[in-house]
């Protein structure tokens, strides 16, 4: 695998694994899930932005966010907006962060209609460079099916180019 791109498999029809190697240190990699001041800049895929990004990043707390539609080019998701709430099980810095992720609304009620998350994100120090794992553990085939259907994998991929980008910048 080389850097800027995403390896994809599927383990028992109901866990997505991606791999991904950032050309930056993994403390640094790390550092950009925890801080808010530094998801603000990449989390989401092109043309979303993050005006609401709440942390308390420690196992039980939670991380509270609305992703927001900025780009007049994506017609009718221009404006959307899209809340999640992510609640912190795991955490062993600089190398794990396991966490469920929900749907949610502006207030943090979980949205039981869309299926949750097990996500569990690997930072593995490349002597330099970090291989970040992504196992994301839904409850059927047909849950991962109903995100992977909503361009799950797309949204990955622009949000992590994102990231990339701003390592780039900030190291």
């Amino acid at each position: 695998m080389s850097i800027n791109e995403i390896s994809s498999r599927v383990e028992n029809d109901r866990v997505l694994v991606l791999e991904r190697i950032f050309d930056a240190p993994r403390d640094l990699v790390f550092k950009m899930f925890k801080e808010p001041e530094h998801l603000k800049h990449w989390w989401g895929p092109n043309g979303w932005e993050l005006p609401v990004c709440h942390i308390d990043f420690r196992p039980g707390g939670v991380w509270h966010f609305c992703m927001k539609c900025m780009d007049q080019n994506q017609g009718d998701y221009y404006g959307m907006e899209s809340w999640g709430k992510a609640i912190y099980k795991d955490i062993i810095e600089p190398e794990t962060i396991i966490y469920t992720d929900y749907f949610s609304d502006a207030e943090g009620r979980i949205d039981e209609n869309m299926p949750s998350t097990e996500v569990t994100l690997e930072f593995i120090d490349l002597d330099g460079k970090t291989k970040l794992i992504n196992r994301a553990e839904y409850v059927s085939a047909e849950a991962l099916k109903t995100v992977m259907d909503m361009g799950m994998l797309q949204g990955i991929t622009e949000t992590w180019n994102r990231l990339e980008e701003h390592l780039n910048e900030i190291k």
